[in-house]
């Protein structure tokens, strides 16, 4: 199958969070598999710089917006036989500091800006010389697609193949790309289009909206956040319209890639381990305590989090709930940056617990991978997430995830109350500090007793979230987008 992936983040290329690991790996399996893959993403500044192996396509862009036209160019780089990166290169637009934000403000033209990289994927679809069978966007970056294309359709494909079918998948449905309803001119589209049953949100223009009522096929990220999104207290006022699209609707699982995330290949970490040769763990404790300034000490559990500091992560009850429990026998390690008053509030958790608590502020790729294979217990906290990748690779590394049950967090990991023989993490339910810290003394209980400690780690380490798996359930979507989109 030929496939067209657009993704406004792609690892290693280009990350702030999970999009970028999963756009990447789902393109790399199905790569793998035998299928023609192109992914396409903006060209932000250094990414020349940092891998010059990626070369200019002879092929410009010049197309409307609004009352302008835009020129841009295409860069590319052959990852495999059948997987291409395709980076849209417009100076302008995206040769800036941030990819979204600057100084922690958005930038005020980010409606241009993805409305401009929307039109240069469909024009993709529209007129590459492959001409692919579907195209897969994600996110509200590129939501726009699916409308753009259904529009083209409407108006004449006039090549001589079947144009594609669209497939959107929604990684966070909080986030909808949503702008004033001036915004609305820069699609070119007509305006029929910005209605409510449509592109018209409330006043405004809804990009991840147009996705929602223009896809053959629509997916999230878990199969239990597939069902929340249809709900009030989890739709984002989109449950309507998301309701009334529920049979396009599929939750599938993210993968985790096992190329980057191996305990038993990782060129990060102080030693290798797999689940058969778990002893290497200890090694990576203590070398992780050492680095973090902690005691190194193997008796100590160490717990850790990796995270986005803002609210949707859970990062207030975290701090009440380590606020009483950094009083006993453990440590605590952090890696992330976010809102001021969870930085502060970090800042001076560790200094009220000096040699208990280490924070770093920032993204550290190779300290993130260090991270997971050192620590005891992984805590995920989070009011929401739509499917988590993190409680993922600690499975993997042999770190006991602590999650609050909600989205892909209640899908990937098994309590000893759901299944005594397959357990391997925590799970706590009320989204509140006394939770998290009775889930936290279980751990403790949990590493005082370390035959049960091993058969977690076992259970974790061979947790299948291969992407094999996955794309198994992507290529049935895909089928049933194509067949959506045939219908008249």
């Amino acid at each position: 199958m030929r496939v067209l992936l657009a993704s406004s983040e792609v690892h290693p290329f280009s990350k702030t969070g999970g999009l970028a690991d999963m756009s990447a790996g789902l393109a790399k399996a199905l790569g793998r598999a035998g299928h023609q893959v192109r992914v396409v993403t903006p060209l932000y500044r250094g990414i020349l710089q940092r891998f010059p192996e990626i070369r200019r396509e002879d092929w410009r862009f010049d197309l409307p917006l609004g009352a302008g036209r835009i020129q841009a160019g295409l860069y590319s780089i052959q990852l495999r036989d059948n997987l291409v990166v395709s980076f849209v290169e417009q100076a302008f637009f995206y040769d800036r500091n941030g990819y979204y934000m600057d100084h922690n403000a958005d930038y005020p033209d980010n409606d241009a800006r993805f409305i401009f990289f929307s039109k240069c994927v469909a024009h993709l679809a529209r007129y590459l010389p492959a001409a692919p069978e579907i195209v897969h966007v994600h996110d509200w970056q590129a939501a726009l697609v699916p409308a753009l294309i259904s529009h083209e359709k409407r108006a004449g494909w006039g090549r001589g193949e079947r144009p594609p079918a669209t497939c959107l998948t929604i990684h966070n449905l909080a986030y909808q790309g949503m702008f004033p309803g001036t915004s609305f001119g820069l699609t070119d589209l007509p305006r029929e289009y910005f209605t409510p049953d449509r592109l018209e949100f409330f006043g405004l223009l809804n990009c991840l909206k147009a996705g929602i009522v223009f896809a053959d096929a629509i997916t999230t990220v878990s199969p239990r956040y597939a069902r929340e999104i249809l709900t009030e207290e989890y739709g984002c006022s989109l449950d309507g319209i998301l309701r009334k699209r529920a049979a396009r609707l599929r939750g599938i699982l993210n993968g985790a890639d096992d190329e980057d995330w191996n305990p038993g290949t990782d060129a990060y970490l102080e030693r290798h381990f797999t689940a058969s040769r778990p002893a290497g763990k200890t090694a990576n404790k203590l070398a992780l305590q050492r680095e973090m300034g902690l005691a190194q000490e193997n008796g100590i559990p160490l717990f850790a989090t990796i995270s986005r500091l803002a609210g949707q992560k859970g990062m207030d009850i975290q701090l009440a709930a380590l606020e009483e429990m950094l009083n006993a026998n453990m440590q605590f390690v952090l890696l992330g940056a976010g809102e001021n008053a969870f930085e502060h509030g970090y800042r001076a958790l560790s200094a009220r617990f000096p040699g208990k608590a280490a924070i770093r502020f920032g993204y550290n790729e190779a300290l993130a991978h260090r991270i997971e294979a050192g620590c005891d217990f992984y805590i995920m906290p989070s009011r929401f997430e739509p499917s988590g990748l993190n409680q993922m690779y600690s499975l993997r590394y042999g770190a006991i995830p602590i999650v609050r049950a909600t989205g892909g967090l209640d899908d990937s990991v098994v309590d000893l109350t759901e299944d005594g023989r397959r357990a391997n993490g925590i799970k706590f339910y009320d989204y509140s500090p006394r939770p998290l810290a009775k889930a936290i003394r279980k751990a403790l209980a949990l590493y005082e007793c370390p035959g049960l400690l091993a058969q977690y780690r076992r259970n974790a380490m061979k947790a299948d979230f291969s992407w094999n798996r996955t794309i198994r359930e992507y290529l049935e979507v895909y089928e049933t987008a194509k067949n959506a989109a045939s219908r008249p």
